[in-house]
């Protein structure tokens, strides 16, 4: 899955700029400006899809662009997503996560938690024991 999602900005009766995603509508903030608000959309974006983990809910699929610009997923979330979304599509639990790594459940618990730092070494290992290979992309 590529982590790139669709942004919408419109404004609101003060005249400030409004972003959504249209995936993603737990995503939400504002700015002065259409570029102040692009950047607090990144942050905005990456905290909700966090709650979805933390949640236990599925992450959802970018709708096409369609003329929009993409908002990419930091690196180090993006792969904590495709561990946990690999991990509900094989139903493997962070206990079996954990087994098959060698490490306890809590070393596995916040290799998924987006909200934690991880070396991206152990959490391509995880998704490498789960079979799954982790792609990086430029776009410019």
């Amino acid at each position: 899955m590529r982590y790139a999602y669709p942004i919408e900005f419109t404004r609101d009766a003060d005249g400030r700029v409004l972003a959504s995603f249209p995936d993603v509508p737990e995503a939400l903030t504002d700015g002065a400006d259409q570029n102040e608000a692009l950047s607090e959309a990144a942050d905005s974006l990456n905290a909700a899809l966090a709650a979805y983990v933390q949640h236990d809910r599925a992450i959802p699929l970018p709708s096409a662009a369609r003329g929009r610009k993409l908002v990419p997923i930091s690196a180090p979330v993006a792969a904590k997503l495709a561990l946990y979304q690999a991990m509900r599509k094989q139903r493997i639990s962070k206990v079996e996560l954990a087994r098959r790594l060698g490490v306890t459940e809590a070393v596995a618990r916040r290799l998924v938690d987006p909200d934690h730092a991880s070396k991206i070494e152990r959490v391509e290992a995880a998704l490498e024991a789960l079979g799954v290979d982790l792609v990086v992309e430029d776009v410019a």
